[in-house]
Formats: structure tokens, sequence, C-alpha cells
């Protein structure tokens, strides 16, 4: 570890790639994806910050984020892949993905930013998750990056999934009927019992007149929505 300053973060180039299991033929490409323009502005010595590695990572992911969707989820549809991704790839996400690795801990700050709390700002975590996402396909090419991202991916997707289907599970099973020409669901009131005050009522989704679920609930739309659910269950989108 490295402790000389504050600014330039308690964790070195070459411990982090050690624990990332990541090992850089060119440490120089690590570092300078490590450096925040307000470090580079205050030490004459560093050779460049971390920006046009983070434009790189940028495109790096939004490719593979897709291929990775287009792959793993072969029922979605082409606006369900694009939200998701979306999602993805956003600042708060890769936010989260570099605090997972404590990858604030290895940036390289200018003592103002530092001193702001800047190892805590979503931006600039995001900022630097790029860059090191550019740096791992110079150095070692996309499948090295498909490999360092893909767990990230994984876990992040189930999160989404259960967000989005909670949410509105209805479009979520829309799309899935689309994606393999199937008609727009329909939602079948089956029954309405109990007095008015307590109505149960059961609901079923049907698509080309079958039965993929069915759910209850205290009026029709929350048993539409445990209906769609239902219907994500048993076609496997959801757990």
């Amino acid at each position: 570890m490295n402790t000389q300053n504050n600014s330039v973060g308690r964790e070195s180039p070459q411990d982090l790639s050690r624990r990332l299991n990541q090992p850089f033929k060119d440490l120089l490409l690590l570092t300078r994806a490590l450096t925040h323009r307000s470090y580079f502005n205050e030490h004459p010595e560093a050779l460049e910050d971390n920006e046009r590695l983070e434009f790189l990572g940028d495109a790096v992911l939004d490719f593979l984020v897709g291929a990775w969707l287009y792959n793993r989820y072969p029922e979605m549809a082409e606006g369900g892949l694009t939200r998701m991704r979306s999602s993805l790839v956003h600042t708060d996400r890769l936010a989260k993905f570099a605090k997972k690795v404590h990858l604030e801990n290895a940036i390289r700050l200018g003592r103002g930013e530092s001193n702001l709390d800047g190892r805590e700002r979503s931006a600039l975590l995001c900022d630097a998750f790029e860059a090191l996402i550019g740096a791992i396909y110079l150095d070692a090419g996309i499948e090295a990056v498909n490999k360092f991202i893909s767990p990230f991916l994984e876990e992040a997707t189930e999160e989404i999934i259960l967000n989005d289907q909670v949410e509105d599970p209805k479009s979520f099973f829309q799309e899935w009927a689309q994606a393999r020409g199937y008609t727009t669901p329909q939602y079948i009131t089956r029954s309405a019992t109990g007095p008015d005050h307590m109505k149960v009522f059961e609901v079923e989704a049907v698509v080309n007149g079958e039965v993929y679920g069915s759910g209850i609930g205290p009026n029709k739309l929350s048993a539409a929505k445990a209906a769609a659910l239902d219907a994500l269950t048993r076609v496997g989108l959801w757990k």
C-alpha cells in the first residue's frame, strides 16, 4: 500500500493489479487509468490523465454489454435490451462496480479534489472504472475485458430484472411475447369474490389462447401484475 499522501491513494497500481488478478504487461496503462485530471494538473511528472482511456473504455463497455445481453437474453426484444444496457452502463451503476472492487483506494487525485471527498463521487468513480476498462482492453484485449466484466453484469442484471418486474411485469412479459412473434398478452378476469370492500380478483395472462400465468389481488391491476409475474416465472425470466 502507498501511504505517501492522501492524493496518491492507499493502494498502488501494482497492488491493485495483483488484488484484481489482472496482470498488466504495461503497468503505465493502469497508472494512467487511475490518474484523475486534478492529479495530473498538480504533478508535472505525470504523463497523462485518464480521460482518453475513459473515452475508450466507454466505447468498449457499450459494445461488450450489448453483446453480453444479446447472448444472455435471446428472447428479449430490442427495446428491453436497450433499456437494460442503459441501466448497466449508467454512471451510478459503473460507480457501484468501482466501489465493489474498492477502486477509490487506488485513484490518484489532486489535493483539492481529495479533500472534497472526490473518491466518493459517482461521476469520478464511473470515469475511473471506464478508464480501467480501456486500460485492460489495450493491455490484454477484448476477451480479457469480457472475462473481467461478466461477473459484474451477471449480478447487476438479476437486480435490474427483479426491480423492473416488480415495477412493470406486464411490459416485460409483453416484450417476451413480441420477441417470439406472439400476440400481445391479454389479461382476463376469471373471478371476483368477496364483499365490495374486500374483493379478491383472479386474473389470467393469456397469449395465443394459452394461459401462461394467473394471479390474485385486491383489484384487477394488481391481479394482472401478479399474473404477469407468474407467467415470467413459467418462461424462466423470473426466479
